[in-house]
This record gives C-alpha cells, structure tokens and sequence, in this order.
C-alpha cells in the first residue's frame, strides 16, 4: 500500500517538476516601440452582466492603441436587461447570440466571427480589466513572430478572504501548468479570457466543430484543434503587460461549479500530454486524502502521512512560486491552509465532474 502511494507520488513529482522545467524555457517578452499594425476584434460573449461591463469598456477606452485598429464585439446571451454602450471613444457593437449548440459560449464566439473583418480576433470575459498595453504587447509580438494564436495569462483582482486567496492559489497552478507545458512543446490548456487568434485560422479550424456539444472548452479545444494541425504557430506570451485581471467567484458554491466546468472537459482532450498530467494531478491530490483518512483509522502512521505532505507541499510551492513571481508583485497568502484544503476540494471536483451537472450563468448543464 504504502509503495503504492510513494510511487504516485514520485511521478507526480517528476511531472511537476517537468513543468517547472518548462515554465522557464519560455522567455519573458516585453513590447518595443514598434508602430501598431495589427487589426484586432475583441470578443466579449455576456448575460447578465450590466455591473461588469462597463468596468471592461472603461479599461478598453484607456487602450494604448489606435482605435481604428480595433473594435469590440459584445455577444449578448440572452440578458434579462439590455445592456447600452454610450458615447465610446471606439467602435463597439452588440450582437445577439445565435444559438445552435449545447455551448452559449462558442455560440456567442461563432456568432461574433460573422460580424469580424479583422485579421486578428482576441477574446475575453466580461468581468476582465485589461491593462494599457494589452494589445499593443500583442501586436509587437505578432510582428516579431509567425504566429497564428497566441494564449495569455489571467489573474483574478482578489479582496483580502480566505476564498479568493484560495481561487488565486488554484489559478496561479493552472497558469502554471498553462506555460510549463507550452515550456515543453505539449501545450494544452489557455484560458479564453485572454486568447488571441487569427479570423483565417479560426476559419480553417472549421471553429467548435467537433466539440460543440461540450458546454465549455471554447478555448481549450480550439487550442489542441491548432496544435494538432499548425503547432509552430501557436505560442504562449510570456509578458506581464498582457496579462489581463478578472473578478474570483463570490462564493463556495460558485467556485465548485466553476471548477466542474472546467473539469468537466477534459476527458475529451485531443492531448494525450493533457489528458495524462490531469490524471497524474488528479491522483495526486486523491492520494493525499486516502492517506489522511488511512490515518485517521490506523492504518497509515503519522510520520508516512507528514511525509507523504511534506513532498507533495514542497514541490507545489516551487511550481506556484515561480509563476506567482510572474503573475503578481504580492506573495502568496493562506497557502498552507489553502494546501491543505486543495486535495479535498480538487478530489471532490474531478468526482463530482465524471457524473454530476453543474449551474453556469444561471443554467444547469448535464455532462
């Protein structure tokens, strides 16, 4: 039994320390001073949003980028009240999202691509705030580089309680996760709230199609599409200017469905390297806990379970820390709590996830 537990372990090890490795093989990036080219749409699908929404186009009219080389699409999925924009300094428009599928989300992107005559499409969420350079941070390295599409990182804007430190905590590791495996050429996960990528690319892609009826994914799986069929041409941007800000869940309950919606899509990854650090990830944490109620019953003593923690807190500190160091300027806080509670909450996610449903945007989805 106990071999059994340490050999999980050490493989888990090896895997995180393998992401380590490539979170540093991919260099920081910082914009130069050259001339804007890129024309870009910036895809914003909504409900229900009329307190965010403003604070987004507040931060995009404070753009450090000519506004006729962008406009923004508002995808508006079925609001209970209509949302206005008035007297922007740029070109925004508000569609209504067409739906065809089991996805609002990749609905609202297809619906938005109709309107598009850009060359380049970059998506986000309502509840984001982008910073300054965003685009212009873009731009310079698609100028500096053949690229087709191009993931960003996201942070959330935390308030000072236990439950955003721990979403902070949860983000920072899939950040990590997010850079390390591009590190190593197996990229396999981005996030759709800062997610670039050419109309043409999107267009040869033939879209969602494929996995439309998965509710979630609009990223992931148009990520692993590009991968698979133009790999040299998708890259991750390693700049702390491109990083946009989005608000954590207000509650337990809205973060577990969060997180089973995103868990919920990865038994349907096209990447075999994303399917095996879930599962690696998964057992990881599921491992802790069987050891912690081993102890709680006698089976397992407690210097093989302070052990068993000791190693498992060690080599996740050193994946959280060097990608904190990039996200944000503030250490981490709550982590040994937040550690601790992890492996309970992870578990009861990637469970819950093979079997359950899970609200969205004031929907229920089955899996």
């Amino acid at each position: 039994m106990i071999f059994v537990l340490f050999s999980i372990l050490a493989i888990y090890v090896c895997s995180i320390c393998l992401l380590v490795y490539g979170f540093f093989r991919i260099k920081k990036y910082q914009k130069t001073d050259l001339k804007p080219q890129t024309s870009f749409t910036i895809i914003v699908p909504f409900r229900n949003e009329e307190e965010n929404l403003p604070n987004l186009l507040k931060s995009i009219s404070k753009l450090n980028y000519p506004t006729d080389l962008f406009e923004v699409i508002l995808v508006d999925d079925n609001s209970k009240d209509k949302f206005q924009v008035l007297n922007s300094k740029f070109q925004v428009s508000i569609v209504d999202n067409i739906r065809v599928s089991n996805s609002p989300k990749k609905d609202a992107i297809t619906t938005a691509m109709q309107h598009v005559k850009t060359d380049w499409v970059i998506t986000t969420d309502a509840d984001c705030i982008v910073s300054e350079n965003w685009l212009l941070t873009f731009d310079n390295y698609i100028q500096q580089n053949k690229v087709s599409m191009l993931a960003g990182a996201v942070i959330y804007q935390c308030k000072n309680s236990f439950l955003d430190h721990f979403q902070q905590l949860d983000l920072t590791s899939l950040q990590g996760a997010t850079i390390g495996s591009f590190g190593l050429k197996k990229g396999f996960m981005c996030n759709g709230a800062n997610f670039a990528y050419r109309k043409s690319l999107f267009e040869k892609l033939n879209g969602f199609d494929g996995n439309d009826k998965i509710a979630s994914g609009d990223d992931v799986f148009l990520l692993q599409k590009a991968i698979e069929k133009f790999s040299k041409e998708v890259h991750y941007l390693k700049a702390k200017e491109a990083i946009v800000v989005t608000k954590p869940t207000e509650n337990w309950k809205a973060l577990f469905h969060q997180r089973v919606r995103w868990a919920a899509k990865t038994s349907s990854y096209k990447s075999t390297f994303g399917k095996f650090l879930g599962l690696i990830v998964f057992f990881g944490n599921l491992t802790l806990v069987i050891c912690f109620f081993l102890f709680l019953f006698g089976v397992l003593s407690y210097p093989i379970l302070v052990l068993f923690a000791f190693f498992k807190f060690i080599i996740d500190f050193g994946l959280l820390s060097v990608t904190n160091q990039f996200l944000t300027k503030t250490r981490i806080k709550s982590l040994l709590l937040s550690s601790l509670l992890y492996p309970f909450f992870s578990s009861a996610v990637a469970l819950y996830s093979l079997f359950g449903s899970y609200e969205w945007k004031d929907r229920r989805f089955v899996k």
